[in-house]
């Protein structure tokens, strides 16, 4: 194979993962939804704004993403096309899985929906931060903030999650068992995940679009 060839085989590779992943996370964060057993932190901020107006969760969550983005401005962040498809991509997978998978009522049903939701949602992650087209609006802002005031990235992601549940909560968002489940399981699940589908550097030069630090990233919504 041709360095050309070659470069153009990685670069597929990395645009099948980021486009893949986005969109596996929209549809595991739609399977959360249907649980009804407790959302990841900014579903629940995004579940709540959904319920106090006319429009969808993935309509909501992509205008809530374009938000977060401007206030990387004053941070200095730099998007990736990842960051850019993250907005536009989740929340149309997540609307049209909503639309094509019905409420669940039976324990086990809403059960197995919670755990097929925050596996996918690890493999997701993996998925399309190993692809190393930048970071989700969300994560940028607490990697930003992590930067700009010189506090631990813990301390900061701990500080505004809790501030969107609680936010979420209070506007109507779903919390539960699956919220602290999600809470505990994903840093792992997406660290296993990274490493499952971590793509190898190019042999044929770089394409690069956007560098960063997907390990510091894993930050959820």
């Amino acid at each position: 194979m041709s360095a050309r060839q070659s470069t153009r085989s990685h670069l597929t590779r990395r645009l099948t993962q980021l486009y893949g992943g986005l969109l596996l996370y929209g549809a595991s964060s739609a399977l959360l939804v249907r649980s009804g057993l407790g959302l990841e932190p900014w579903n629940v901020l995004h579940q709540g704004l959904a319920e106090r107006t006319s429009l969808s969760m993935g309509v909501v969550l992509t205008v809530v993403g374009a938000a977060v983005l401007l206030l990387w401005i004053p941070l200095r962040q730099r998007p990736g096309l990842g960051t850019v498809s993250n907005v536009l991509v989740i929340g149309a997978a997540m609307d049209a899985t909503l639309a094509l998978v019905p409420d669940v009522h039976a324990t086990a049903a809403r059960i197995a929906f919670l755990a097929a939701g925050i596996v996918l949602n690890g493999a997701a992650t993996g998925l399309y931060l190993a692809a190393r087209f930048g970071p989700g609006p969300r994560d940028g802002l607490m990697t930003g903030l992590n930067r700009r005031t010189g506090l631990s990235v813990r301390l900061v992601r701990t500080a505004v999650e809790i501030t969107v549940v609680v936010t979420g909560f209070a506007l109507g968002g779903t919390v539960g068992i699956g919220t602290l489940l999600y809470a505990v399981t994903i840093g792992p699940l997406a660290q296993l995940f990274l490493r499952v589908f971590a793509v190898p550097p190019a042999s044929g030069g770089s394409t690069v679009v956007a560098t960063g630090q997907p390990r510091a990233a894993i930050l959820r919504r």
